[in-house]
């Protein structure tokens, strides 16, 4: 059974954290990379340990684990140690020669000072570790709030920072709502949330109370687009994949697709060979239904969220629709002949059912544009105009084309959402600036004022 957090806990954590960073000590830069390096060696360590608590967890895979959770950290915190010094650096403004050459005039990077970083379930430690890298690197002390949705990662996270990171500076709060209604309650300097949109908004009208600046990265509802120019068995696979991995339960996965009529029913075939394939790599001998590698639903209650939408739509189930309360388990599911306002389009999913919408990409921009913004729109097309098209006339965090995921996943560009999807940016530069007070400094010479009085 889980130990949550006391009070009394929650109330020294956040009194050390804060007393630490008023001694000046996390502003040294030789002390933000060794605890990156220590970070690297938590993870580098401990392989195992992360894969056991994400299979208790989600039933995840091996392999999916060791790359979202473990290599996918680790070399965050490699590109983070690259360029810790270049972005930790003074610039000098372009400000012509008076400020620039005369009046000294730079701009410094200072830490914000503590934050408070909240995590989510569904990549319990990458999610909750990637922030912590930016605010350890832009010097920051951080109270970390890990899921309780995933109990075992929550205590792994719980058992292993203390043992590698400076527990002065951060430190690892357990519990549910009521802990971290707590926390929420309390003046940072800064709040990095991962979730839902409705909690996001919980987090901001709390943040708002003390005027605390926010990086909210939720999610909504990201459609893909597959137009009549497109590979259509490229973008099926691609589709079947961002509804396999992880159950379909990520922030960034696809929702639902938008396929053009004339490729409608070829898109529908090869997403169900895809499915088909995928789960056939992933079978256990012995198990009825072959799903002893694909990730469960986290909880009953999303599962039974997840079972009564499809159980609400008007659309046709042609491929899968099986599932196991006991289990936790959906099987992936293609829904085809519905429409935008379908139950299965009532809310981001976050699941591995694909309702597939016929829309040419016209009609697939006019709907996105009527909803709120997407954490991430995937366009599969060959046609350079149809993607000017796109861009054009709908608003995303990120697009990627030809592909799913990837936009998030280049070095040093800036990752998050807009709108409901989200507010603020992080991952390498971004990550550190989001954690920093940039800061104007001028030092005229005091002959200078001749020059204009």
């Amino acid at each position: 059974m889980a130990v949550y957090s006391t009070p009394a806990q929650v109330e020294a954590d956040y009194t050390t954290v804060f007393k630490t960073f008023s001694t000046g000590k996390t502003k040294n830069i030789a002390w933000r990379k060794l605890q990156l390096k220590r970070l690297w060696y938590l993870i580098n360590d401990n392989q195992d340990d992360i894969i056991s608590a994400l299979r208790a967890d989600l039933n995840r895979p091996v392999f999916e684990t060791f790359a979202s959770e473990i290599r996918s950290v680790k070399d965050h915190i490699l590109e983070y140690l690259d360029g810790i010094d270049e972005w930790a650096a003074d610039e000098i403004p372009d400000a012509g020669f008076l400020f620039t050459r005369l009046a000294g005039a730079r701009i410094r990077k200072e830490p914000l000072g503590v934050t408070l970083i909240i995590g989510p379930w569904n990549y319990p430690i990458s999610l909750i570790l990637q922030p912590l890298i930016a605010a350890i690197a832009a010097g920051c002390c951080a109270l970390i709030k890990p899921s309780e949705v995933a109990p075992a990662s929550e205590q792994f996270l719980a058992a292993q920072i203390p043992r590698y990171l400076d527990t002065d500076a951060v430190r690892v709060i357990t519990g549910g709502i009521e802990e971290t209604t707590r926390l929420l309650e309390k003046r940072y300097d800064h709040i990095f949330f991962t979730g839902s949109t409705k909690v996001g908004k919980v987090v901001q009208a709390a943040a708002a109370k003390h005027l605390t600046p926010t990086v909210l990265e939720l999610g909504g509802q990201g459609p893909s687009i597959v137009t009549d120019t497109a590979d259509v068995d490229m973008a099926a696979k691609r589709c079947a994949y961002a509804k396999f991995v992880n159950a379909g339960q990520i922030c960034l996965s696809v929702n639902h697709a938008f396929v053009d009529p004339k490729v409608y029913d070829e898109f529908l075939e090869r997403t169900a060979y895809w499915f088909e394939a995928f789960q056939g790599k992933v079978k256990r001998k012995g198990e009825g239904e072959g799903d002893g590698e694909f990730c469960r639903i986290v909880s009953e209650r999303n599962w039974e969220r997840l079972t009564e939408l499809l159980g609400k739509t008007k659309g046709r189930i042609v491929y899968g629709g099986k599932s196991n309360r006991e289990r936790k388990y959906i099987q992936p599911t293609i829904i085809s002949g519905l429409t935008s306002t379908d139950s299965l389009m009532s809310e981001e999913l976050f699941g591995p059912y694909l309702p597939v919408i016929k829309a040419s990409y016209q009609e697939a921009c006019r709907i996105i544009s009527t909803g709120e913004h997407p954490l991430a729109i995937y366009l599969f097309t060959k046609s350079t105009s149809q993607i000017s098209y796109v861009l054009n006339n709908t608003t995303s965090g990120g697009l990627t084309v030809n592909d799913v995921f990837l936009h998030a996943s280049i070095p040093n560009t800036p990752f998050g959402g807009v709108g409901h999807s989200g507010t603020g940016y992080y991952h390498g530069k971004y990550g550190f600036l989001a954690f920093s007070q940039l800061r104007a400094v001028v030092h005229p010479p005091s002959w200078l004022e001749r020059l204009w009085l």
